[in-house]
């Protein structure tokens, strides 16, 4: 467990879930899925200043925190995150094609989408994890709700939110980008994050895909303690 190791090295990690997530999953109020409802699900949860840890979505998230309390967030760590799409017709394509998506969870269940997800080149590195592990993730996965995902999507989603390539240059906080090797989509916007962000880092873990902190977990704990213990 990521928890663990965080707790390793001295650190005492609050976990906050996603709006249909987790123990978030059962969330059906409209209301809970918004950016502004996730920021403030963050900012409740933590005891600020503090640092930042998101992972792929939870990442975009926090970086709008940082981006939003700049004062609140002392560090900010970001595994296989971006600050979205660039342009309006990217965010309107992509919110047509979540939509499509969320409707199909909500047709046809967890398991389905579960099967397609697992499926998605995106997570073929996972393959390399023992069966055990893989078998673990399979469950958190499936103890999802239809409305908890299909909402997350309309209301979190890579075409919902706005964009923060602009503001990156803005964004003070010291900051850890963490990808896989495997992982050349978000080798590259990381590259371009780590160029845009005054005060940010790269780490490219090898052997490792998307889910950096599962593949390689040891790794991750690392690039987190070599950060965090940085001037």
């Amino acid at each position: 467990m990521i928890s663990d190791g965080l707790a390793s090295i001295g650190c005492s990690p609050v976990l906050c879930d996603l709006p249909g997530h987790g123990s978030q999953s059962a969330d059906i109020d409209p209301g809970c899925f918004s950016l502004e409802a996730a920021l403030a699900r963050i900012e409740h949860a933590g005891v600020w200043p503090t640092d930042l840890v998101g992972y792929s979505m939870g990442g975009r998230v926090a970086l709008h925190f940082a981006a939003a309390h700049p004062s609140k967030v002392r560090r900010l760590i970001l595994e296989s995150a971006s600050p979205g799409l660039a342009t309006e017709s990217e965010r309107l394509g992509r919110q047509v094609n979540d939509e499509v998506l969320a409707c199909e969870i909500e047709s046809n269940g967890v398991d389905e989408f579960v099967r397609r997800w697992e499926g998605l080149p995106l997570f073929e590195s996972q393959l390399q994890l023992p069966d055990p592990k893989r078998a673990e993730r399979h469950a958190q996965r499936l103890r999802n709700t239809e409305a908890g995902l299909a909402n997350a999507l309309r209301g979190l989603g890579t075409g919902a939110l706005p964009s923060l390539w602009d503001s990156l240059p803005a964004i003070q906080t010291r900051t850890l980008i963490i990808v896989g090797e495997l992982d050349s989509k978000f080798i590259a916007i990381g590259e371009q994050m780590a160029t845009a962000l005054p005060q940010a880092q790269l780490v490219i873990v090898p052997g490792a895909g998307h889910t950096v902190h599962l593949e390689r977990p040891g790794c991750w704990v690392e690039a987190v303690d070599a950060f965090i213990s940085s001037a």
